[in-house]
């Protein structure tokens, strides 16, 4: 007999049956329900009621269904948050490094514990934990206590409700799941420019390693930044400083990420529209240009400062900025696991191809 739940109309029907002298047998067969089912309801949710200068116990609807609903919810709130508490100590540790729910979830089930499902969980479970709606009552279990028909409850709070909410550490830290748009290119008249139409068509395939995309992040007033550049295999990031946003930065910054690099690493690079990539001659690499207000051409870059975003939002002063504080977040995104890689890191994919003959 498939299970589900009494309604607050069974409990009504259930309440008349029993006062017209029904047997729980008899309800039970008008109900679709096991008898024990019937039995349980009648004996968990009653309720004692004063009759005159005396109390009689009884079998009311309303009160059955509050109280059953009561109990539904304290189970829910009593259940671990994240399947277990090693997976809800292991997805809080990993959001708080900057680690998307997909990025969590796959390395659980390809990695680092492939073999035992009792660790596996959805990146979706991850992300409506995220974004359900938080209150006092901790989500690690609710102390109650029943004293006849009042309740009292002693409720805790959980670092995830008292610390800052956990969107915060997603990527666009957006208060409600919404996707937005990217960055647009500019028209710029760029000598020597060569159209990501003329590109070999493997690189578009992703089939031959040392191709990568390139663009710039733009500090507070446009007086400082960043020159990124993607590789489109590996998903490698590297992205060096620029005091200002002109070519000759550019290029100076794009020398340092190509220089010491190998020939088979630096075949192309793939870039915006921007004036600071006029001098792209002088990059040390072969360079395409993708079509104006077509960012999705270089979407691995795009996405790829999506995440440099998340550590220095829009107005960061890069001039503040340490080298080894860029550093940093250049080595935690390589070395943080992706989906595409089939959750393995970006350094140790690149690593890889360097030392493949």
């Amino acid at each position: 007999m498939h299970h589900t739940k009494l309604t607050a109309t069974d409990r009504k029907l259930l309440s008349q049956w029993k006062k017209d002298g029904l047997s729980n047998k008899a309800c039970a067969k008008r109900l679709g329900r096991h008898v024990g089912t019937i039995g349980r309801e009648l004996e968990r949710n009653k309720t004692r009621v004063s009759v005159g200068k005396e109390w009689e116990i009884i079998y009311e609807p309303l009160h059955a269904h509050v109280v059953a609903m009561e109990r539904k919810q304290n189970a829910y709130l009593a259940k671990q948050p994240l399947k277990s508490k090693k997976i809800y100590g292991y997805v809080l540790k990993h959001l708080h490094k900057g680690w998307s729910p997909e990025q969590i979830a796959g390395r659980l089930r390809k990695i680092a514990h492939k073999d035992d499902p009792s660790w596996h969980i959805c990146m979706e479970t991850i992300y409506q934990f995220i974004y359900k709606e938080k209150t006092d009552k901790t989500k690690q279990g609710q102390l109650s206590e029943m004293d006849g028909r009042k309740r009292k409850e002693k409720t805790l709070i959980t670092v995830t409700d008292s610390n800052r909410p956990l969107w915060e550490y997603l990527r666009r830290k957006q208060k409600r799941r919404r996707k937005k748009g990217g960055r647009k290119s500019q028209r710029v008249r760029i000598p020597d420019r060569v159209s990501i139409h003329d590109r070999p068509k493997i690189v578009a395939r992703r089939k031959q390693f040392g191709h990568w995309e390139g663009d710039s992040i733009v500090g507070d007033k446009h007086a400082s930044g960043l020159h990124t550049e993607y590789e489109r295999i590996s998903s490698m990031t590297r992205f060096e400083r620029l005091n200002r946003i002109t070519a000759e930065q550019a290029a100076t910054a794009a020398q340092k990420i190509f220089s010491p690099l190998p020939e088979k690493a630096k075949r192309s690079t793939t870039l915006d529209n921007g004036s600071e990539h006029t001098d792209h001659k002088a990059f040390g690499i072969q360079a395409y240009f993708a079509d104006p207000y077509a960012s999705w051409q270089r979407g691995g870059n795009e996405n790829c400062n999506l995440w440099i975003r998340y550590y220095f939002p829009k107005g960061t002063d890069f001039g503040s900025i340490t080298d080894e504080e860029l550093k940093d977040v250049e080595n935690e995104l390589n070395n943080r696991p992706r989906k595409r890689l089939k959750f393995r890191t970006p350094q140790e994919v690149f690593t890889e191809y360097l030392n493949k003959p």
